[in-house]
């Protein structure tokens, strides 16, 4: 299955920025970044507070998501370019929840504020004004999401591949988060039968995604091949969104799901089973 065409480069976001049918979306775990100076044109998406349910945790519902896309002047046809800092964590994480409630027109911009910085371009901290428009979202498509009990059923399954994106410091449980990070777990460890990815293996060093072949024999190499059910976790499920971009957008892999329960879920569960 051929790559999907979801990238645009730092020069095409230069050249189009101001065409009439795009938003431009700046997408971090808050939005302190962006404050300090954004892409001319770009809004905010703050990951912690509109791309999470407040009360119970989870993705947005159909309405929440509604409200922030008509909020945004977004509307069914409106190409949203997104990028952030994090080499794209969670710009991909906004970008997989588009996908499940069926916004088709959406790209992430290659290397993310890391690239468009390395290359000296421009930030302004003017924030854009925005008319609010009606969006209409189509149900939800949950096929490209797991939920903790399919993770379990797939333990042994030899047509299924899990995939621990996660830093091998916590893969081996000898952490539990990374340093100053404040949502954990009970135990470290890994869910059993897990490989480790990082997801830092496909990306180079300006925050661009490696090439096609060298993103297929990374996965490939290890057994997660396009004929498997490959499920995707971290420790909340951003860094496993990247991965699951990769797979399913970039590879064409056919059936990935990102289980953004992760690891502060798994990890806390009692009787979850755990390997070291």
């Amino acid at each position: 299955m051929p790559a999907k065409d979801v990238l645009v480069s730092t020069e095409w976001v230069a050249a189009h920025k101001d065409d009439g049918n795009i938003r431009l979306v700046e997408v971090d775990v808050d939005t302190s970044a962006y404050e300090t100076g954004h892409i001319e044109g770009a809004i905010a998406w703050n990951w912690t507070t509109q791309l999470n349910d407040q009360v119970r945790r989870d993705i947005l519902s159909r309405e929440q998501l509604e409200q922030l896309l008509g909020n945004s002047g977004i509307t069914p046809d409106t190409l949203i370019i997104l990028y952030g800092d994090n080499n794209n964590w969670f710009a991909a994480y906004a970008y997989w929840q588009l996908k499940i409630f069926g916004h088709e027109n959406a790209k992430l911009m290659d290397g993310g504020r890391k690239k468009w910085e390395l290359e000296g371009r421009p930030f302004v901290k003017e924030v854009p004004t925005v008319t609010p428009v009606t969006y209409s979202a189509k149900d939800p498509d949950l096929s490209i999401r797991a939920r903790q009990r399919e993770v379990e059923d797939a333990i042994g399954d030899k047509a299924t591949a899990l995939v621990d994106v996660r830093s091998p410091q916590e893969y081996s449980g000898e952490v539990i988060a990374p340093p100053g990070m404040t949502e954990t777990a009970q135990r470290g460890g890994h869910v059993p039968g897990a490989v480790n990815i990082p997801w830092a293996k496909a990306v180079n060093e300006d925050g661009t995604f490696k090439s096609d072949s060298e993103l297929a024999d990374l996965y490939q190499s290890v057994g997660v091949t396009p004929d498997k059910n490959v499920i995707a976790y971290c420790r909340i499920g951003e860094r496993s969104a990247h991965t699951w971009f990769v797979l399913h957008e970039l590879l064409g892999y056919n059936n990935v799901k990102n289980y953004d329960g992760s690891w502060t879920e798994w990890g806390s569960m009692v009787g979850t089973p755990i390997e070291k």
